[in-house]
């Protein structure tokens, strides 16, 4: 078998480039030169523009993991082992997974075999037989099992997750077996997001028996799953999309580290103006009022709707951590120079502000307002949300330790 592989790297269908993986666990990845010298080119990644907006071509060479764009599209934790094994391939070796994973990826990307290539050994093992390419449709960035389903029109609204094809168009998030009442939370707290304001995909709570070909393996479920439409794919076809640790060009383990709340807003501002910047600073506030201590680097995306420029993606993974972890008030990013939700005040917004370049005022009254409305539709609907007692308890114990719930009210 030859020491070279090569996979082909699709945007909405059309060959960009390549990714080769050489002796020695390396992978090299290099845009073709049409995608190069079109002037017209849709947008993969912040992270290959410069400063003056030019693209990136030089780009290093990986060991063993692919490059962090490239990464960051992959699963991550328990997911990851779960698909690594039924698809036989190793889980730390990221150039395989892409190749098997590679054709319902996030976004508008794809990743197919080079014509003709053949896929080698690796230098310490063989890829076992029965592994094929696309033989999953379940890469889904993310730690929680969520995967890429179908709608049933004919079958009572259910869900159907496919056993081999192009995922659907919805994400199902299956119950934790570590946290009772996940999905019920996040359908809570996306519900409330919506009704102050923010953007958020279509979702439904969904009982288990209502979910077609859920993977052998997973364990005893309990609870509901929470359906999430996808925004990245229309009936137009699909959107790309890329998170912040793609766009800061951080690898997966990285995500809580090498940036701050601040500099995402930076970017937001400089690339998707005043209303991208509010939607992020309403976001922001509220997952500090409601205590969500996990908005890292990947829970944050861009959207390419006319595949160059870039807009802020709708929410998601809106949860309450609190209630998981007692006495854990810690943002998992700093805001701008803290991560203690119980120093997120006004002098720390303005700080953020200053830091990302956005406008004071913009900021203190996009985050007055938040705070205001927060107050009112939690206490209108917290007794009306599929939330156990627990966890209404510890998000009221939490949000008046945060100082912008009492300052800008």
């Amino acid at each position: 078998m030859p020491d070279v592989s090569v996979l082909d790297v699709r945007l909405y269908g059309e060959p960009i480039g390549t990714l080769t993986h050489l002796q020695g666990e390396r992978t090299i990845f290099a845009f073709n030169e049409d995608y190069v010298e079109n002037p017209d080119r849709p947008t993969l990644s912040l992270s290959f523009k410069d400063d003056l907006g030019g693209l990136i071509t030089k780009i290093r060479p990986t060991q063993r993991v692919v490059p962090p764009f490239f990464s960051n599209l992959l699963p991550e934790g328990g997911l990851r082992r779960y698909l690594a094994e039924r698809a036989g391939v190793n889980q730390q070796r990221e150039f395989f997974l892409l190749w098997v994973l590679g054709l319902d990826l996030p976004g508008a990307l794809s990743i197919h075999p080079a014509a003709g290539g053949a896929l080698p050994p690796g230098d310490d093992e063989d890829l076992p037989a029965n592994a094929k390419p696309n033989a999953l449709r379940f890469s889904l960035a993310g730690v929680q099992l969520k995967f890429s389903a179908f709608g049933n029109a004919g079958k009572g609204g259910g869900l159907t997750i496919p056993a081999e094809g192009v995922g659907g168009s919805w994400i199902v998030k299956l119950p934790s077996q570590q946290f009772t009442g996940v999905p019920e939370n996040e359908f809570s707290m996306m519900t409330i997001a919506g009704m102050i304001g923010m953007e958020v995909p279509v979702i439904n709570l969904v009982d288990l028996d209502a979910i077609f070909g859920i993977p052998e393996g997973v364990g005893e479920l309990k609870g509901q799953a929470l359906s999430v439409s996808r925004f990245d794919r229309t009936g137009d076809g699909p959107v790309h999309t890329e998170d912040f640790a793609q766009v800061f060009g951080v690898f997966p383990d990285d995500k809580y580290k090498r940036a701050s709340y601040a500099n995402i807003a930076r970017v937001i501002g400089t690339e998707a103006g005043d209303a991208g910047a509010a939607e992020f600073i309403r976001r922001l506030v509220f997952s500090a009022l409601i205590g969500n201590g996990d908005m890292h680097l990947k829970n944050w995306s861009l959207v390419y709707p006319d595949r160059r420029t870039a807009a802020l993606s709708p929410a998601y993974d809106l949860v309450s951590t609190v209630p998981y972890i007692e006495g854990e008030d810690t943002a998992a990013l700093n805001f701008s120079r803290t991560k203690k939700m119980a120093e997120f005040d006004a002098d720390e917004l303005r700080h953020l502000a200053a830091k990302a370049l956005l406008p004071e005022k913009l900021v203190i009254d996009t985050a007055a307002e938040t705070v205001r409305r927060f107050r009112q539709v939690w206490q209108a609907e917290k007794r009306h949300l599929p939330l156990a007692t627990s966890v209404v308890m510890a998000i009221d114990a939490h949000t008046p330790t945060v100082p912008l719930y009492n300052e800008l009210a």
